[in-house]
């Protein structure tokens, strides 16, 4: 390949031809064996096979797989501490919870510089793996409140200078749960506050819609069901549908969540969400865990109903629902009822292919069958799910009209092992490491898993920096004030060096 302009964009129509090119016809994702894409612009001019037309550059990926971005609604944007809870729990022993004596003085435990770098870090490692549209979502338990309109703005800008499609919307919250000082959970409210970071958190979305960037949309997001009253999600919903943007409230994620809804208002968090009129097309609901009516909550309930007629979209995350020890019931009847299905990563690494793939393990554990779940019902959900549930028929799929969001994913090295059908070895072999090339908008932004002004290795540094002062400042934010050796648990005994 030619080297590429500062842009990363080349003058005229692009050739890609590879072994394996999964493209869009007849309203499903089809194969074609030694396919070729055509992309002019920010725009798809042809899949198939045979372009008869004249071509600015031809590239040839080999025995690789070209494949529409996969769309990512529930992207981490931090510093990830899911790592944290992975063999330390209880949260509210662990500072996962605030003590009381914290919330009462809670504080940034990053600065703006930092906040600002922690997007720009994470935007570079969705691309690394082949995400092309993402949501970020980052952790308010290190937040003083909300999310500021400042780190959206640095957001904003990584975004642009990366290349990646992104939804911004900084979170918000009308209150916080936190432990008392007899050690049970409880809620502290502060409405007020809340309705000032949400107009923070509007005036923003307006700023971002009007710019009509073609990388930069506006999303809101309102944090967690239990930290918001009935009041801020009436105000969120209006606005959604005034500014005609998606809305992210997590929903269905926790027993916690679940028992406070519960026994505030006698109804689940879906009733009563559906009671408040708020349930739209535009509602993306991570992480749809506690639905009534399944497995995980006996209780009977309209909520499979609910989801499924209201056409709101359940944001299924597999691999950190895995990691603590839960899983949406199921995938397939889920799906087979007709419920609006897409997918995020929200954890450490961003790999969407091992999304998959978890999801495919434990959705066929759940159901005891091997043919509950498809490898392409995975796929679905990754490209055109995430597509349709942000209602943007040109992204999720390559065809002619559609945006040029493509990546190349390599089946070539020895690590994959034979192939019988590329989605299928995708599901059991592959790995987001495969990415090699990313484009999106028709830019190049990777090519050959280089991203032009980012050095992982040094990049990866400076957030280990960060990182070890958030933990070394746990102490503060945890019940009790223990010292961080009790608050995280080794493996093994460790023996460091003496000075």
């Amino acid at each position: 390949m030619t080297t590429l302009p500062p842009s990363g964009r080349i003058a005229g129509p692009v050739l890609l031809t590879a072994r394996w090119v999964v493209g869009h016809s007849g309203g499903r994702h089809v194969i074609y064996d030694d396919g070729v894409v055509v992309f002019e612009g920010d725009k798809i001019v042809f899949v198939g096979h045979d372009y008869a037309g004249e071509v600015a550059e031809r590239i040839d990926y080999g025995n690789a797989i070209l494949s529409p971005g996969f769309v990512d609604l529930d992207a981490l944007s931090d510093l990830d501490t899911t790592v944290l809870a992975f063999d330390n729990q209880p949260s509210w022993k662990k500072g996962r919870v605030w003590p009381k004596s914290y919330m009462d003085r809670a504080y940034e435990m990053y600065t703006q510089e930092e906040l600002a770098f922690q997007k720009r870090y994470a935007f570079a490692q969705l691309i690394r793996n082949g995400v092309t549209t993402a949501l970020p979502i980052a952790s308010l338990f290190y937040r003083e409140w909300g999310e500021t309109v400042a780190e959206f703005s640095a957001a904003a800008d990584a975004a642009h200078e990366l290349g990646l499609r992104v939804y911004l919307g900084p979170a918000y919250r009308t209150g916080n749960s936190y432990v008392d000082d007899n050690g049970k959970i409880a809620f502290f409210y502060d409405e007020e506050r809340g309705f000032k970071s949400f107009a923070e958190s509007l005036a923003f979305a307006e700023r971002i819609e009007g710019l009509a960037s073609p990388l930069v949309r506006a999303m809101l997001a309102p944090d967690r069901l239990e930290t918001n009253t009935p009041e801020m999600l009436r105000r969120t919903a209006d606005a959604g549908r005034d500014l005609d943007i998606p809305i992210r409230q997590h929903c269905c994620q926790s027993e916690l969540e679940f028992n406070r809804i519960t026994s505030a208002y006698g109804m689940t968090p879906l009733e009563w969400l559906d009671s408040l009129g708020v349930l739209n097309k535009r509602m993306l609901l991570p992480h749809g865990e506690y639905v009534a009516g399944t497995r995980n909550v006996e209780r009977p309930g309209r909520d499979l109903d609910i989801l499924k007629n209201s056409g709101a979209t359940l944001v299924h995350c597999p691999i950190v629902s895995g990691r603590h020890g839960g899983f949406m019931d199921s995938f397939s009847k889920f799906r087979a009822m007709g419920v609006r299905i897409g997918l995020g990563t929200d954890t450490w690494p961003c790999d969407f292919i091992q999304n998959m793939q978890v999801g495919m393990l434990l959705s066929r554990v759940i159901d005891g069958s091997i043919d509950s779940v498809r490898s392409e019902h995975y796929f679905d959900a990754a490209t055109l799910g995430g597509a349709d549930a942000l209602r943007r028929p040109d992204l999720g799929r390559l065809q002619a009209g559609a945006k040029a969001d493509i990546i190349a994913i390599d089946m070539g090295h020895d690590r994959i092992g034979h192939v019988i059908d590329p989605i299928q070895t995708l599901m059991m072999s592959s790995s987001g490491r495969d990415v090699t090339n990313v484009i999106i908008d028709g830019r190049f932004v990777m090519v050959d898993g280089i991203i032009p002004g980012f050095d992982a290795k040094a990049e990866q540094e400076r957030a280990q920096r960060q990182f070890d002062g958030l933990v070394a400042r746990y102490p503060e934010r945890t019940y009790g004030h223990p010292p961080v050796e009790d608050i995280f648990s080794s493996s093994y005994p460790r023996h460091r060096h003496a000075d």
